[in-house]
């Protein structure tokens, strides 16, 4: 199998991820720079959630922190390109697009650690000692795209090659 760097799917991955990018930068943008979170935290929206503002130094959720903000952003950008080219061997849409998903997440959570030398992160459920970790549009994206490629793995892409098989095994008995 030849290695591809691009596919008919890559104006979909590329839009898609460009969307969650540009959708994060924005939110992130506005939070910090014209609602001041910093300022205003925490910000009860119900008894359950609210907006505060946390500088995520680790990887995901706040988990391996480090002050390496290079070594994280690499990391990032070299997951990101097998990312790329897993979604340009993609031959449907769902996995395609839920590898976007990840990609703009990843994306945009790197360029803040490059500006920033953090991740900003603003949403924080909770419920009585219950407390979830802090995240951000970004975290939702990487999480939805992650959610998609088990449901396409699992119900999508297994269960065509299942009925594929199915049937050519009841044509030689």
């Amino acid at each position: 199998m030849k290695l591809k760097v691009w596919s008919p799917l890559a104006p979909l991955v590329l839009g898609v991820a460009a969307l969650v990018f540009g959708l994060d930068q924005t939110h992130k943008w506005w939070m910090i720079n014209v609602f001041d979170i910093e300022a205003q935290s925490p910000v009860r929206l119900t008894s359950f959630f609210d907006l505060v503002m946390v500088w995520n130094r680790g990887v995901s959720y706040g988990l391996l922190t480090t002050h390496t903000q290079l070594l994280l952003i690499l990391l990032s950008l070299g997951i990101t390109l097998c990312l790329w080219i897993w979604a340009c061997q993609m031959r449907h849409g769902l996995g395609a697009m839920a590898l976007a998903l990840v990609i703009g997440g990843a994306l945009a959570n790197a360029l803040d650690r490059a500006v920033r030398g953090a991740v900003a992160d603003f949403f924080h459920f909770h419920y009585g000692n219950f407390s979830w970790y802090v995240f951000n549009l970004a975290d939702v994206a990487i999480v939805a795209g992650v959610g998609l490629l088990l449901y396409d793995s699992v119900f999508e892409s297994g269960a065509g090659d299942r009925r594929g098989k199915a049937g050519i095994q009841r044509e030689e008995l």
